[in-house]
């Protein structure tokens, strides 16, 4: 692991770090923010997917995450979206290939070698991060937005092993019937849509629910609404009983405007269940 770069932010450091993942096989970029508390000893982290066209900096830079994990006490971890580099398989359009990894491990060619986000964040750099920083490995949160909300739906009910809290910001929540989802999903899984399912957070709730209680905040005026298939998601979190507070918040669009605006709301909901 090599840092690029440590700056001070309100007290604890904003870290940005690279290293050469075996899981993507390629170089990744990544950025850890320690708050003033990880001084003294391990601290709960919040892990933060970005969405499609993102990196690891556009959320360490807009999200006005840093102030509030420093009051609350958390640690946060900001991955990268997607295998990057000269060599790794690319599309023209914006929403598959470098920057739309959509937190999968592709079975398909020519994503296959490199785009297996699900195994470097679950496994690769979960273990670089917690072996490498004072992070208490047993007390860790997912969120994110967008194409990050649908990886932190899916990551955390599939590895409650791992993530103890979920929270999204308009999240991809039906990526199956969405032409955000069965485009790229089709892409890096190939057609069978049974396989699928482990991907799609209405229906893995549908299938088998969830019980770390989930925090959903979606922007009334979100210009994506019909891509997100936000009733979807609302219907699968009833029927299944999982507990949830899914909150439509009047006035607000899918911009990071509308993130930075209730992310003291979400890093305190972690920073309660941690």
């Amino acid at each position: 692991m090599e840092t690029v770069s440590e700056t001070r932010a309100f007290g604890g450091v904003q870290g940005v770090y690279k290293h050469t993942s075996e899981a993507t096989s390629c170089e990744m970029t990544f950025a850890v923010y320690l708050p003033p508390d990880a001084e003294e000893g391990p601290v709960p982290c919040l892990w933060y997917l970005s969405g499609l066209t993102c990196t690891h900096e556009n959320a360490m830079t807009k999200a006005g995450a840093q102030g509030w994990a420093a009051d609350y006490g958390v640690a946060l971890i900001f991955p990268d979206t997607s295998p990057r580099g000269e060599g790794v398989a690319n599309d023209e359009s914006y929403d598959l290939g470098q920057g739309a990894g959509f937190y999968v491990d592709a079975t398909e060619t020519p994503w296959a070698p490199h785009f297996r986000m699900y195994s470097y964040l679950t496994e690769e750099l979960q273990t670089l991060v917690t072996g490498n920083f004072p992070i208490a490995a047993d007390r860790q949160g997912i969120t994110g937005h967008s194409m990050g909300g649908h990886g932190a739906l899916t990551l955390g009910i599939n590895r409650p092993d791992l993530y103890r809290s979920i929270s999204a910001f308009s999240p991809i929540a039906h990526p199956s019937a969405s032409d955000w989802g069965r485009k790229q999903l089709t892409a890096y899984l190939g057609a069978d849509e049974a396989k699928w399912a482990d991907h799609d957070a209405a229906l893995l709730l549908k299938s088998r629910g969830c019980t770390a209680e989930i925090l959903v905040d979606q922007g009334a005026e979100d210009e994506f609404l019909p891509l997100l298939r936000a009733d979807a998601l609302t219907s699968a979190l009833v029927a299944s009983g999982t507990p949830h507070c899914y909150r439509y918040q009047p006035g607000y669009d899918h911009s990071y405007f509308f993130v930075s605006s209730f992310m003291e709301d979400h890093v305190a909901w972690h920073a309660e269940r941690l």
